[in-house]
């Protein structure tokens, strides 16, 4: 398998519905109480891209996509409308957004993430995907104009030289999902002129 760097159209991908997943177990106690433990460090996204399918034109895109794709062999880029940006859906990246990592002198090399916080607790999104032209940096809180480059199909920021002992780096980015096909199949109606009847066309996030 591979991973094709192509974004799924974005007209059809801004009608799909989906989001975060987590795997809980719960087990519930013979006093009634639950025990409940996550199967699953970490969140998985999925999405139905059927519902942003709205013309004949629409659907020759999206099965043009997935025979490009071999269906579910290859991944691909998908840009979640919802959640996209280092910063609110709708505001601008900037280099203070995300802190990626600390100088200790020697390391040249770090991951982008996001991180989603609420009260006392907080989640580190890993992001392997942003956008071409779209990372900004920052060391100490002072943007960085050159210097370092970002790998688009990883994620990783590279410093040519390492930062110094202490200094915080921050990032600003926009994103892509890398998910898949859930299907090798489909579903759809052969009459044009009812599209609506679509039953399913799924994405799965890919995790490392």
């Amino acid at each position: 398998m591979a991973f094709h760097e192509v974004r799924f159209p974005d007209n059809i991908s801004r009608g799909a519905r989906g989001g975060a997943e987590r795997r809980t177990q719960i087990v519930e106690l013979a006093s009634g109480d639950e025990e409940r433990n996550a199967t699953w460090a970490n969140s998985r996204r999925r999405y139905d891209v059927a519902f942003g399918i709205r013309r004949a034109d629409d659907l020759a895109a999206v099965v043009a996509f997935f025979e490009a794709r071999n269906g579910r062999l290859h991944g691909f880029r998908f840009k979640d409308w919802g959640d996209h940006k280092s910063c609110p859906p709708s505001g601008t990246p900037a280099p203070n957004d995300q802190a990626i990592g600390i100088g200790d002198g020697t390391t040249t090399a770090f991951e982008l993430v996001k991180r989603y916080v609420s009260g006392a607790q907080s989640w580190t999104r890993p992001i392997a995907k942003p956008v071409a032209g779209t990372v900004r940096i920052a060391l100490g809180g002072v943007e960085q104009p050159s210097g370092w480059s970002v790998d688009t199909t990883t994620g990783v920021v590279t410093f040519d030289t390492a930062p110094a002992d202490g200094v915080a780096i921050a990032a600003g980015f926009a994103f892509d999902v890398p998910v898949r096909f859930d299907t090798d199949a489909l579903d759809v109606t052969l009459d044009l002129e009812r599209l609506g009847s679509i039953t399913s066309i799924p994405l799965l996030e890919l995790r490392r």
